[in-house]
């Protein structure tokens, strides 16, 4: 596994004379893990094998969904982050928001764990629920987000995935059951924006569901830096 420069200090400089991590690259043991932390939107955060490791894609999201919020001019905003994982999300929108009240919830006690740490560490007040999406009814927020697990069970990941938990990656009905719990959601609440990260290929699919389901919202899809259909955001008019 090749890693960058940079890396490759950072992990001398955490393990010296151990050199046990190299042998752990050879097998593709991702080096976030190894190091322990990532930069997210510029802030620190704290990953182990509990967690997904934040990618750039959803800095993206958190970028735009941001962007969104100031334009639609959504003041001090209630936010949910559904499936939160290491907190990323949550706590660079409150940390963007400062007035804004952000609630996050994860299926995985072990994850909110590391969730918990990593708003303590950024100096956030963030509400942290141990609640599965898929068997809860949510209440009204100003601004739902979400990159949910979107990976089928029969589909191909990178030889790192594998060390990433599967309860964040997975979803059954072809990795859109997630998606489909949201929306049905949405219908039955007050809200003004929903941010979801999704897969390339799932575009299609997630917009059929959203407009049959909310036929009155204007959906949003947009690309990545790869120009890969990634983010779908939905404005409650």
């Amino acid at each position: 596994m090749e890693i960058t420069k940079t890396d490759e200090k950072l992990l001398k400089e955490k393990y010296q004379n151990d050199t046990s991590y190299l042998d752990k690259l050879k097998d593709n043991y991702p080096v976030q893990y190894l190091i322990g932390d990532v930069s997210f939107c510029g802030y620190q955060i704290k990953v182990n094998e509990n967690v997904l490791i934040p990618r750039f894609e959803t800095e993206y999201l958190v970028d735009k969904t941001y962007k969104l919020i100031e334009k639609l001019n959504i003041t001090s905003p209630t936010i949910l982050d559904i499936g939160t994982g290491s907190g990323c999300i949550a706590i660079s929108l409150k940390k963007l928001l400062p007035t804004s009240i952000v609630t996050a919830l994860d299926v995985s006690e072990t994850a909110l764990k590391v969730a918990k740490s990593n708003a303590k560490l950024n100096n956030v007040d963030i509400t942290f629920f141990n609640q599965d999406i898929l068997n809860t009814k949510i209440t009204d927020y100003d601004v739902i987000i979400s990159n949910p697990p979107y990976i089928a069970y029969d589909e191909e990941v990178a030889p790192e995935v594998k060390y990433e938990p599967s309860l964040a990656l997975y979803a059954s009905d072809s990795g859109l059951a997630f998606y489909k719990k949201i929306v049905d959601n949405l219908k039955l609440i007050n809200f003004k924006l929903c941010a979801l990260e999704i897969g390339a290929t799932q575009k299609k699919s997630i917009t059929a569901y959203i407009k049959k389901n909310l036929p009155t919202s204007k959906v949003i899809c947009e690309t990545d830096y790869n120009n890969l259909d990634r983010y779908i955001f939905i404005l409650n008019e």
